[in-house]
């Protein structure tokens, strides 16, 4: 990794400390638990986690070339299921219980860090730090969330994630001064080439995205060996007190055989010795990371591992989704969804959240480009059939039940044996959620939250806004969308977002060269390349600048 590349990380707000009175007494008296929100409840993550996209009646009037545009809104649809109630449970746990053993105002708190900085001086080995920290408990645990492609589990523990404030800015603690900068959760993904230098780098440079600081210039650099890396980015997940760390796409693993062994058991130290909860997210390919050793696998589940699969053809869920996704149409006949329809639809998707998604916004697609008004299920196969033909030997294999088969698409082939924990679908949960994402589908606060969701993920989606990232663009859009009545139409609004977006994104190029020239003006470069065109001594220069001291008045004349 070079020092300019841009990774893409997550990034949520920024806030002040406000401390809460706590309802679990353990929880008492640790500041980086008392500034996290109140812990959720059901409704809350229901309403929070909600995206459903703004399809009003005169939207499925308008002109074909125009629906086109509309019906891809459904792309950003988020619906809450009983897994994701499931993964906000565990979630919530893991940060909190994390910090136990982490708290700010302990010796012990102070003592790890001064264990890391001893061992980072050092380059102590790995087995080192098990040895100093062995006194030293952790109350952290570790989530796996296994699943096939396309299900849904980025997108859940993103949206979950920004529940929570990613950094939190500590000034004063009881009347007491307690400076500090806590990073809630960090999200990164693991490297496509598996390799642990890597990943580090990665940290280092999200790090720096998020606080303004230059880790990887300073610890990234090529000549650096792993293991210090590795040390310092302990460090530093210790003293910013780190809640969670999500590693994502972790069959990345796979492609790097010598460092996969290196890496699980760096996390499984990071967990295990320094206290630090991890959240490994990855296909069903991942399984194969844990065949081959116990203790990694136990640690890699100590919270339980959850395996996502695909929805059932008779589960309450799929019919649910199916039920609220139909709803979202832009054509002009929206027949009942019938028996059949639904058969056709999960005979053609398999319960797998993306294909489904994609295969509603194609289906209306072929409908308007043939001159048709609805969905029929001669539509719909004929959609699969030709647009999602490079699909259709992983659903025939799905569809089938055929394991000779969907063992060639390791994406999809699921062992329930080899997972800790098989998550079981909560059927009275699922009602709840049901009749909770229905009496809050009309609210007035929904509505503007849905048209921000949906906003952010269209203006992010146009990608000419280089100079804005997530979070500037929510503010932005967030601003829009409570300016304007909620009956306004949603392109009135999108045309507006775009408008503001360009001024901004544009505002944000000028201040980035600007500042490029400001560090031109002032670094030693700039300084030698002026003495050059002024036929002055670069010595004389920089000791004028004050970047060379007088050796008489620095050492002569000390007192």
């Amino acid at each position: 990794m070079k020092n300019d590349e841009k990774i893409i990380i997550l990034k949520g707000d920024t806030e002040i400390a406000k401390y809460k009175q706590q309802e679990i007494e353990e929880y008492s008296d640790n500041p980086f638990i008392e500034a996290l929100p109140h812990i959720f409840n059901e409704e809350e993550v229901i309403d929070r986690f909600t995206v459903a996209p703004t399809i009003r009646s005169e939207d499925t009037v308008k002109a074909t070339n125009l629906r086109y545009h509309i019906i891809k809104r459904v792309k950003n649809f988020i619906q809450p299921l009983p897994i994701h109630i499931t993964l906000e449970r565990r979630l919530s746990a893991l940060i909190r219980r994390g910090y136990l053993a982490r708290n700010p105002l302990s010796k012990t708190f102070l003592e790890r860090l001064r264990i890391l900085n001893e061992l980072r001086d050092e380059n102590a080995e790995d087995n080192e730090l098990n040895k100093r920290m062995s006194h030293i408990r952790t109350t952290a645990d570790s989530i796996s969330i296994i699943g096939i492609s396309g299900i849904g589990k980025t997108t859940a523990i993103e949206r979950l994630l920004l529940m929570y404030p990613q950094i939190i800015k500590h000034e004063e603690y009881k009347g007491e001064y307690f400076s500090r900068t806590q990073i809630v959760w960090l999200k990164v993904d693991c490297p496509y080439d598996g390799s642990l230098a890597t990943l580090c780098k990665s940290f280092f440079k999200a790090i720096d995205d998020l606080l303004g600081t230059r880790y990887l210039e300073k610890f990234g650099y090529a000549n650096r060996v792993t293991s210090s890396m590795m040390l310092h980015m302990t460090t530093l997940a210790s003293m910013y007190g780190i809640g969670v760390l999500v590693i994502d796409e972790i069959q990345q693993l796979l492609s790097a055989k010598n460092d996969m062994e290196e890496m699980l058991n760096f996390f499984v130290t990071l967990s295990n010795t320094v206290g630090i909860p991890t959240v490994l997210i990855g296909t069903s390919k991942a399984q194969q990371i844990f065949k081959g050793n116990f203790r990694q696998t136990r640690r890699a589940a100590s919270d339980g591992s959850i395996m996502w699969d695909r929805m059932e053809k008779e589960s309450v869920e799929w019919q649910f989704f199916l039920e609220t996704i139909w709803d979202f149409q832009g054509l002009k006949e929206k027949d009942s969804l019938t028996t059949e329809v639904m058969d056709v639809f999960y005979d053609n998707c398999q319960g797998i959240t993306a294909v489904a998604v994609n295969l509603f916004i194609l289906a209306q697609e072929r409908a308007l480009s043939e001159g048709k008004e609805k969905i029929t299920t001669k539509i719909l196969r004929d959609t699969t059939k030709e647009d999602l033909a490079m699909l259709q030997p992983m659903i025939k294999a799905l569809r089938n039940n055929n394991q000779f088969e969907i063992m060639k698409y390791e994406d999809i082939s699921l062992n329930l044996d080899d997972i800790a924990f098989g998550h079981t679908r909560n059927i009275e949960l699922n009602g709840k959620i049901e009749e909770l994402f229905k009496e809050r589908k009309k609210t007035i606060e929904l509505k503007r939250r849905n048209t921000v969701e949906n906003l952010v993920m269209d203006l992010c989606e146009i990608g000419i806004f280089d100079n804005l990232d997530n979070l500037q663009m929510r503010k932005l859009v967030e601003k829009i969308v409570n300016d304007q009545p909620v009956e306004e139409a949603y392109n009135s609004i999108k045309v507006l977002a775009v408008k503001k977006a360009m001024e901004l994104n544009e505002k944000a190029d000028k201040a980035v060269k600007n500042a490029r020239k400001e560090v031109k003006r002032d670094g030693l470069l700039y300084l030698y390349e002026k003495a050059i065109k002024t036929k002055q001594h670069p010595y004389e220069a920089l000791k004028q600048n004050g970047y060379i001291k007088d050796p008489v008045e620095e050492f002569l004349k000390v007192n």
